[in-house]
């Protein structure tokens, strides 16, 4: 798949670019794979650190203006990059854009839910319940990249929706109507389906935009979207017997409502509606290793 992946790239019909191939600790013999390539790419062999830091690192390295993204399961179309840099240019107040992208699951081609439907501009909102912005589609300044931090690096999974929020919040995000990229799901190793509970990431990400001073309806919208996860991942730990994470899932929530709507030791309607017991629910477990 990796090799796919480069092919892509060296038969983009627009040549002005760099290919930087971060290798991120494997053990299968990639990096032997990748030497046919010779100088047509910059490949990079560094520890494992995970696809947060590897997407980093190459943004870190990077001479141009764009970056683009090109997870190794996906493929570009011929025209992606002539097409996005062709917009980007038009459109000089245009710090990022996304394109759409044909799906197949396991060989077979599928079509998106339409709970996946991207949206074009201001995608914050639609954003919440589940990621729209794909990595590989994206093309992006890389100034813009470096003014958000990038990827926050304590992420396994989720990453990519925690970018995209903060940037959403302020900035557009417009859609390319014009299927640029091949996803390709369903195999065994595909990093989302190695990490249980993905939603406890999502949470810890709109956990971020509320301790950043988040205001206004946005800061309503985080929150309802905060009470649906956290409702769902109390469920599925109470499923599993597992009493203390659902309670700290709570904590979390009571937390947050605490600051938001100054609600004293929680005796109000509001948690009373949410399912949230009165008493302080005790230490908030760190999200990422809660088992």
């Amino acid at each position: 798949m990796v090799g796919q992946a480069i092919e892509s790239v060296l038969a983009q019909s627009y040549r002005a670019w760099e290919l930087i191939v971060v290798d991120d600790g494997s053990t299968d013999g990639t990096s032997e794979h990748l030497a046919q390539y010779g100088a047509n790419i910059r490949h990079v062999s560094r520890q494992r650190s995970g696809v947060a830091a590897a997407r980093n690192y190459g943004v870190g390295i990077a001479r141009g203006r764009y970056v683009a993204f090109l997870d190794s399961d996906d493929l570009w179309m011929g025209k992606k990059l002539a097409i996005q840099m062709a917009f980007m240019e038009q459109h000089p107040e245009v710090q990022i854009c996304q394109t759409e992208e044909i799906w197949f699951r396991r060989g077979v081609r599928v079509n998106p839910k339409a709970k996946h439907v991207k949206p074009s501009g201001d995608i914050f909102r639609r954003s919440l319940d589940l990621c729209l912005v794909s990595p590989s589609a994206v093309m992006m300044t890389k100034r813009l990249f470096n003014q958000f931090g990038g990827f926050d690096e304590s992420f396994p999974v989720c990453e990519d929706y925690d970018l995209w929020l903060r940037i959403g919040v302020d900035h557009l995000v417009p859609l390319i109507p014009m299927p640029l990229v091949v996803k390709r799901g369903g195999h065994r190793d595909q990093l989302s389906r190695s990490i249980w509970g993905m939603d406890r990431y999502r949470v810890q990400s709109l956990r971020k935009l509320l301790d950043n001073g988040l205001s206004g309806e946005k800061r309503e919208w985080v929150m309802e979207a905060l009470k649906r996860k956290i409702s769902v991942l109390c469920q599925g730990a109470r499923k599993r017997g597992k009493e203390y994470e659902a309670t700290a899932y709570e904590g979390i929530l009571l937390e947050v409502l605490k600051e938001t709507l100054d609600v004293g030791d929680g005796d109000s309607p509001i948690c009373e509606r949410q399912g949230i017991p009165s008493a302080d629910s005790g230490t908030v477990v760190e999200l990422g290793s809660a088992g």
